[in-house]
């Protein structure tokens, strides 16, 4: 199974934020126990980049973070076409768009965010975390 991880999630682990970090936690270590092949997008990985500087104040802290990230996760472009047909979504967030174009384009089975809402009209299943880690159970 190949997921795409949207930004939330990762930053729910790395800055612990509560509630949600223990489902967070849990898909790391899926991802690291090869039970699925995690997925960020690079622009999730430049936006974990901003938000954690925000709070480490550090460049050698985050890019040890974004290091370690990309030990677990696979890294996948978002390509021009995945931003032109996000224009014509029925998806009104734009950056949540291109993630879903990405998501169908790499064939990914699904998303994992917190923010199943602006992802509706996704032609590729959504998850909430508690959700996927409960189909990756059901289904290992």
């Amino acid at each position: 199974m190949r997921a795409i991880i949207d930004t939330c999630i990762i930053i729910d682990a790395l800055q612990k934020r509560e509630p949600f970090a223990a489902n967070a936690e849990k898909i790391f270590l899926a991802a690291a126990n090869m039970h699925f092949t995690g997925c960020l997008t690079a622009k999730s990985v430049t936006d974990i980049y901003y938000i954690m500087h925000r709070s480490l104040h550090s460049n050698e802290k985050v890019r040890k973070a974004l290091n370690a990230l990309f030990q677990l996760f696979e890294i996948v472009d978002s390509a021009a076409i995945d931003c032109k047909r996000a224009l014509s979504s029925s998806v009104s967030d734009f950056e949540d768009a291109v993630m879903i174009e990405t998501a169908a384009r790499i064939e990914a089975d699904c998303i994992i965010t917190r923010n199943i809402h602006d992802y509706a009209d996704a032609a590729v299943p959504v998850y909430l975390p508690a959700e996927f880690l409960k189909n990756l159970a059901e289904n290992s």
